[in-house]
C-alpha cells in the first residue's frame, strides 16, 4: 500500500513543476488512504491550490471548506477559498475569509490589501444593484400605470429593452417578479407594450438556458406563437427574434460566454420539440396573420435543416417532413384570389418554397427523398376533383411552389398523368383566377432546357393563343412571360435562338412597357421583371434595356416594395446586363474539332464583347443600380437566397471592375452592401464578393469605403483571396487592399495577423508572378512593425530574412523599395537581425551597395538606413562595413550639397559617417 505523505510529496514535486493534474491525482490518492485528520487538511488545502492553478474555482472552494472544517484558523484554506469565492462572483463570502485573515495575521500585507480591495468592490456592487433595483421596480411602475403620458412609457420600456441585453440587468429583472410583470404589459394588448415586453423577454433570455426555460413555461410556445401570429409586423418580428433566442440557448448554439453562474437545463429536448410542433401548427391556422406565417417559416427555415451538411444527424428535417410537410403544402398551394384562403403577405409562399427545398436538400438517401416525393404526390393529386374547380386549382398551385422549390420533385409530378393536362384545362378556363395559376405552373414547369423543349412542342400555341385572345392585362403578361422564358431555352449562345429575328425584342419591349405602367399592381408588374431576366439573355435585349431609364428606374423601385420575391428576376437581369454570369473558356483547337465532328459550336453575339458591356455598366450606374443591389441585400435572410447573393456578388463585382467607378460605387452604398454578401452565401458568392471588396480597397482610401468599425470586417474576406485556390488577379487585388489597410493603424495589422494572414503573405513572397510577389512585399513592409512579425523575422531555422535580403537585389524598383523598407524597418527594431543579414547570404554586400547607388531616392534612402541600423548595432560590423567600398559611397554622398530630392539619403548618409567616427573607426577630416 503506497504511503500517503509520500504521495503528498509528489503532489508537491507536480505542483512546483506546474503540472497541476498530475498533482491532484497524487494528493487525491493519498486522500483515499489518509486516516489522520490533519495530514487529510493539508491535502485539501493544497489540491484547494492546484484547482486555483486551474481556474476550477468551484472545486477549489470546496476543497478549501473541508481543510477549514477541521481547522478554523487554517489561513492558507481560508486565503484560497477567498479566492476562489471572489472568482465566483461571491465578494460578500469571500470578504468574510479574508476578515479571519487579517483578524489572525494583523500584519500581512497581502491580507490588507485584500480586505481594502473587497470592500471597495462590494460596496460598488450595492450600489449599482441597488440603483439597478430601483429603476426595475421604477420602470415597471411607469409602464403598468394607466395615468402615465405616452412619452415617458416609451422611455421607461426603451430603458427596460437596454437593461435586458447586459446579464446583471436581465438578472435584476428576473429577480424583481419581471417575468410576470411583462407578461401583465403583453395582456394590456397595447402594442407599443407588448413590443416592449417581446424585446425585454429575448434579451433576458440570450444566451441563459435557465431563464430562458423560465419564460418559455410561463408563456408557453402556443402563447409566443400567438402573439408571433398578430398582424403587426414589428410585433411579428420581435416574437420570432425571442422564439429564435429561446430555441438557441436551449439547443447550444448560441455559444457565447454569459458568465460563470449561468443555470443549467439537463434536458431541452422536449422544449424544443414542442417549439418545433407549435409553428407547424401556426402554419395552416387561419387566425394567424401573413407576418406571422413568414415568421413561422423563417424559423423552420433557420433551425430545421443542418447548418452543415457533414453532421449526420438530421432528425429535425424528418420529424418536420412526418409532422409538417403536407402543413407547408397547403401554404404553397393557397391561392390569394380565391375567397377561402390563409393570410398571406407578398412573401409568404415563396418562403414556403425555398423551405420545402431546403428540407429536400437535407435528405440523406434516395429512400428518404422517395417518402417526401410521394408525401407531395399523396397531396396533389388527392387534391384533384372534377367536381370542384378550387381544389384542383388548389393542387396546380401546390406543383407551381414545388416547381421553385425542389424543382426534381416538381418536374417529376408534372409528369405523372392528368397534371399537365390539367394546366391546360385551366389555361381554357373562362375564370380568370383558373387562367393565371395555370400559366404561372406553365411557366415554372419550364425552367430546365428538357422541360422548356417538351412545352415547346406542346404548350407554345397555348401560350401564343391566350396572349392573343384574352384582354386581361394580368393573364396576358404571366402568357408573355412564359414565351420569353421559352424564347431564352438557349441561353447567351447566339446560334440557339427560338424564336424569329426581331421577336425577342418586340416582347422585351412589351415587358418594359408594362414595367414602367405605375396603373398595373406590383405583383404583375413583377411579372414583367420575371420576362426580362430570360429575355436579358439576348445581347440586343440588353442593350435596349439599359438605353430605357425609365424602365430601369422602374425596376430599381420594385426591389424596395415589400414584394421581395421580385429579387432573384431582378438579380439575374443585372446579371445578365453585366455579362458576369459564368463563362465557358472556348478553346481555338476544341472548336476546329467541333466543326469537323459537325458538333455544335456556340457563337458569341456581337453585342457581348467588352466594350459594349462597359457601356453597359455605365448606364446602369448612372440609373442607380448601386443603391437599388444595397436595397436587396438587407432583404429577409430567407427570401435572399444564397444563389441571389452570389448573383447579387457576380453584379457588384462586374461594376467595380473601372477603377474610375468605385468612388461611386461607394458613396450609393455599396462598400457597405458587399461585407454581408463576402461573409455569407455559397463560396463562389463569397470569392465574388470579397473580389469586388478587394478592388475598392486596393484603389479607394479604406476609412471612406468602410467607415467606423466597419474597416475590420472586411479584413476577413480579403484575407480569404489569400488561397491557391483562387485566381491570380484575386490574390493580387487582396494583397493590394491588405497593403492598404495594414499602412492605416495597428489595430488593423493586428486583425490582419489574427486572421491568419502572415503564413499566405509570406508564401506569395515565393511568388514567380512579379507583380504578386512585389504585392506581398509591401504587404509584409507595412506589417514588420508589428513585434509579432519581427519575432517570425528573429526564430531560428528559417528562410525569411534571406528572402528580403536577395529580393533587396532584384531589378524590380518597387520590390526592391518593398523589401528594402521592410529589412529597414527590422533591422531598426531588432539588432540581433543587422548580425544574421551578414549570415543569409554572401551576397549582401553587394546588395547594400546596390541599394545606397541606386538612381531612385526612395530605395537609396532605406539602404543609407539599413547601413546605418548596422554601424549602430554591432562594432564589429560597423568595422567590416568602413573597410569595404561602403565608406567611398557614404563619402561622395554626404559631400554632396543639400538637395530636396536626395535630401533624406544625404542626411542618414552623414548619420553614418558620424557614427563610425564615434566608434572610432574613422576620424574626422583635417
Amino acid at each position: 500500500m503506497e504511503d500517503p505523505i509520500q504521495l503528498k510529496d509528489e503532489g508537491n514535486k507536480y505542483f512546483q513543476a506546474n503540472d497541476y493534474t498530475n498533482a491532484i491525482q497524487s494528493y487525491t490518492k493519498a486522500l483515499q488512504l489518509c486516516k489522520d485528520k490533519k495530514v487529510g487538511a493539508v491535502l485539501y488545502r493544497n489540491r484547494a491550490a492546484c484547482h486555483l492553478k486551474q481556474e476550477n474555482y468551484v472545486q477549489a472552494a470546496s476543497d478549501a471548506s473541508r481543510a477549514i472544517d477541521v481547522d478554523a484558523a487554517d489561513v492558507k484554506a481560508l486565503y484560497r477559498r477567498c479566492q476562489a469565492l471572489e472568482k465566483l462572483g461571491k465578494l460578500d463570502q469571500a470578504f468574510k475569509d479574508v476578515q479571519r485573515c487579517a483578524t489572525i495575521e494583523p500584519r500581512n500585507k497581502t491580507f490588507l490589501e485584500t480586505l481594502r480591495r473587497l470592500g471597495s468592490d462590494i460596496q460598488e456592487k450595492l450600489k449599482i444593484q441597488f440603483s439597478t433595483d430601483c429603476r426595475v421596480q421604477k420602470m415597471f411602475e411607469i409602464l403598468l400605470d394607466e395615468n402615465v403620458d405616452k412619452e415617458r412609457k416609451e422611455k421607461a420600456a426603451n430603458n427596460l429593452i437596454v437593461l435586458a441585453r447586459e446579464d446583471a440587468g436581465a438578472d435584476k429583472i428576473y429577480q424583481n417578479n419581471g417575468v410576470s410583470l411583462l407578461y401583465q404589459l403583453i395582456e394590456t394588448k397595447d402594442p407599443e407594450m407588448i413590443l416592449a415586453a417581446v424585446r425585454t423577454f429575448s434579451g433576458m433570455c440570450t444566451g441563459h438556458k435557465a431563464r430562458a426555460t423560465a419564460i418559455l413555461h410561463l408563456l408557453g410556445p402556443e402563447k409566443i406563437c400567438t402573439i408571433m401570429g398578430t398582424d403587426h409586423e414589428e410585433i411579428a418580428l420581435a416574437t420570432s427574434n425571442l422564439l429564435q433566442n429561446i430555441y438557441d440557448s436551449l439547443s447550444g448554439e448560441d455559444k457565447r460566454d454569459y458568465g460563470k453562474e449561468g443555470a443549467l437545463v439537463l434536458d431541452t429536448t422536449q422544449p424544443l420539440k414542442s417549439i418545433l410542433l407549435t409553428l407547424l401548427e401556426m402554419l395552416t391556422s387561419d387566425r394567424i396573420s401573413g407576418y406571422g406565417r413568414d415568421q413561422a417559416l423563417n424559423l423552420l427555415s433557420k433551425n430545421v435543416p443542418r447548418k452543415n451538411l457533414k453532421d449526420p444527424d438530421h432528425s429535425k428535417t424528418i420529424f418536420t417532413i412526418d409532422h409538417g410537410l403536407k402543413k407547408i403544402l397547403k401554404v404553397v398551394g393557397q391561392v390569394p384570389d380565391l375567397p377561402k384562403h390563409l393570410p398571406l403577405s407578398e412573401n409568404t409562399q415563396m418562403i414556403a418554397s425555398i423551405l420545402l427545398n431546403k428540407l429536400y436538400d437535407d435528405l440523406r438517401c434516395d429512400p428518404e427523398r422517395e417518402n417526401y416525393f410521394k408525401i407531395c404526390e399523396e397531396y396533389i393529386l388527392g387534391k384533384f376533383d372534377p367536381k370542384d374547380m378550387d381544389k384542383n386549382l388548389h393542387a396546380i398551385q401546390t406543383v407551381s411552389g414545388l416547381l421553385q422549390g425542389p424543382f426534381d420533385v416538381g418536374n417529376k409530378i408534372v409528369g405523372k398523368q392528368g397534371v399537365m393536362e390539367m394546366m391546360v384545362a385551366l389555361c381554357g378556363s373562362e375564370r380568370e383566377v383558373d387562367q393565371l395559376v395555370a400559366v404561372e405552373a406553365l411557366i415554372h414547369a419550364s425552367t430546365k432546357m428538357s422541360r422548356a423543349s417538351f412545352i415547346i412542342t406542346n404548350g407554345v400555341s397555348l401560350l401564343k393563343d391566350i396572349y392573343k385572345k384574352t384582354k386581361d392585362e394580368k393573364i396576358k403578361i404571366r402568357a408573355l412571360v412564359g414565351l420569353c422564358k421559352l424564347g431564352s431555352a438557349g441561353g447567351d449562345d447566339y446560334s440557339l435562338r427560338q424564336f424569329a429575328e426581331g421577336s425577342t425584342e418586340k416582347l422585351a419591349k412589351q415587358c418594359r412597357k408594362w414595367l414602367c405602367n405605375p396603373n398595373i399592381d406590383v405583383r404583375t408588374r413583377k411579372w414583367a421583371v420575371e420576362g426580362l431576366a430570360y429575355l436579358t439573355m439576348d445581347a440586343d435585349v440588353k442593350d435596349d434595356f439599359v438605353e430605357d431609364e425609365l424602365a430601369m428606374r422602374a425596376m430599381f423601385e420594385l426591389c424596395k416594395s415589400q414584394d421581395k420575391t421580385i429579387l432573384y428576376a431582378v438579380a439575374s437581369t443585372l446579371v445578365n446586363c453585366t455579362n458576369s454570369y459564368e463563362k465557358k473558356e472556348i478553346i481555338p483547337e476544341l472548336i476546329q474539332l467541333a466543326k469537323f465532328s459537325k458538333q455544335h459550336v456556340p457563337e458569341q453575339h456581337p453585342k457581348d464583347k467588352k466594350d459594349f458591356v462597359e457601356k453597359r455598366v455605365k448606364r446602369l450606374l448612372k440609373a442607380g443600380v448601386t443603391s437599388a443591389l444595397a436595397c436587396m441585400v438587407k432583404a429577409d435572410s430567407t427570401i435572399l437566397t444564397d444563389q441571389t447573393k452570389e448573383l447579387l456578388a457576380r453584379v457588384f463585382l462586374a461594376l467595380s471592375e473601372n477603377p474610375k467607378d468605385r468612388g461611386f460605387i461607394v458613396a450609393q452604398g455599396g462598400g457597405k452592401a458587399l461585407i454581408p454578401l463576402a461573409l455569407e452565401g455559397t463560396e463562389l458568392g463569397k470569392a465574388k464578393a470579397s473580389h469586388a471588396l478587394a478592388k475598392i480597397a486596393a484603389s479607394s482610401n479604406p476609412e471612406t469605403a468602410f467607415p467606423g468599425e466597419r474597416i475590420y470586417e472586411v479584413v476577413r474576406p480579403l484575407v480569404s483571396l489569400l488561397n491557391t485556390e483562387k485566381d491570380g488577379l484575386q490574390n493580387y487585388e487582396a494583397l493590394l487592399s491588405l497593403t492598404n489597410l495594414s499602412g492605416m493603424s495597428e489595430k488593423l495589422r493586428k486583425k490582419i495577423i489574427k486572421e491568419n494572414a502572415l503564413v499566405d503573405i509570406e508564401n506569395y513572397m515565393f511568388e514567380e508572378h512579379d507583380q504578386i510577389r512585389q504585392a506581398a512585399t509591401e504587404c509584409m513592409c507595412n506589417l514588420t512593425v508589428c513585434k509579432e512579425v519581427q519575432e517570425r523575422f528573429v526564430a531560428e531555422g528559417n528562410d525569411r530574412l534571406k528572402l528580403l535580403v536577395l529580393l533587396c537585389g532584384e531589378d524590380d524598383f518597387k520590390l526592391q523599395r518593398a523589401a528594402a523598407g521592410a529589412l529597414a524597418m527590422l533591422t531598426a527594431a531588432q539588432k540581433t537581425l543587422c548580425t544574421k543579414v551578414t549570415e543569409v547570404t554572401t551576397q549582401w554586400l553587394e546588395i547594400l551597395q546596390r541599394l545606397c547607388l541606386h538612381e531612385k531616392p526612395e530605395v537609396q534612402h532605406r539602404g543609407f538606413v539599413i547601413v546605418f541600423n548596422m554601424i549602430n548595432a554591432d562594432k564589429e560590423l560597423a568595422r567590416k562595413l568602413i573597410e569595404s567600398e561602403m565608406l567611398e559611397i557614404l563619402t561622395v554622398l554626404a559631400k554632396l550639397e543639400d538637395d530636396p530630392h536626395k535630401q533624406e539619403a544625404i542626411d542618414v548618409a552623414r548619420s553614418c559617417l558620424g557614427k563610425a567616427m564615434d566608434c572610432g573607426l574613422i576620424k574626422p577630416a583635417s
